[in-house]
């Protein structure tokens, strides 16, 4: 691994502790698992404090379904803000917005509680594990515009340049704490 003054890199941590799965959740996807990641409270406090720079001075943190609520409401939690939670089709009790995306393995949607929540004006980021294609996080971005929020960034643990999610984004700036072939 790689020091700086002496301590590992938050992106080595990452690289150090996230499984790769081949062919999972389809033939040719190379699915990032982070879920060693997390289990490890030194790592997961690391990329916790990190996201948090990145996140703060946002009124609210958003999570995309589901592990990126996991670090979202950990982030929010240190910055003492409140998380929302972007959920899959179907997880959420009526009304609710939606938002209809392509990912790298098929078709989705995604939602957020329709009456629930005022978000128009707040200032928001949205946190994710993985920024692969860009389907999901420019959905979340849509769906929250849609709902009069300002989405000032993107914040991911882990980046997949090749896939060219960062240009499906754009032109919301996007922050990651790893890039990964």
């Amino acid at each position: 691994m790689t020091a700086v003054d002496g301590a590992v890199t938050v992106a080595d941590l990452i690289a150090s502790l996230t499984r790769e799965v081949a062919d999972f959740p389809e033939p040719g996807v190379q699915f990032k698992d982070l879920t060693p990641l997390f289990a490890d409270r030194d790592a997961m406090s690391a990329v916790v404090d990190a996201l948090a720079g990145v996140v703060s001075g946002a009124d609210l943190v958003a999570g995309i379904d589901a592990r990126g609520f996991l670090v979202a409401a950990a982030v929010a939690a240190r910055l003492g803000t409140g998380v929302l939670a972007i959920r899959k089709s179907g997880k959420l009790p009526p009304p609710v917005i939606s938002e209809d995306y392509e990912r790298e393995y098929g078709a989705a949607r995604m939602e957020i509680p329709a009456d629930s929540i005022d978000l128009r004006g707040r200032n928001i980021v949205i946190v994710d594990d993985v920024l692969a294609t860009g389907g999901t996080l420019s959905a979340a971005n849509r769906l929250l515009v849609r709902t009069g929020a300002n989405v000032t960034a993107a914040a991911v643990v882990v980046e997949l340049p090749a896939l060219g999610g960062r240009q499906t984004v754009s032109p919301l700036p996007v922050h990651s704490l790893s890039c990964a072939a």
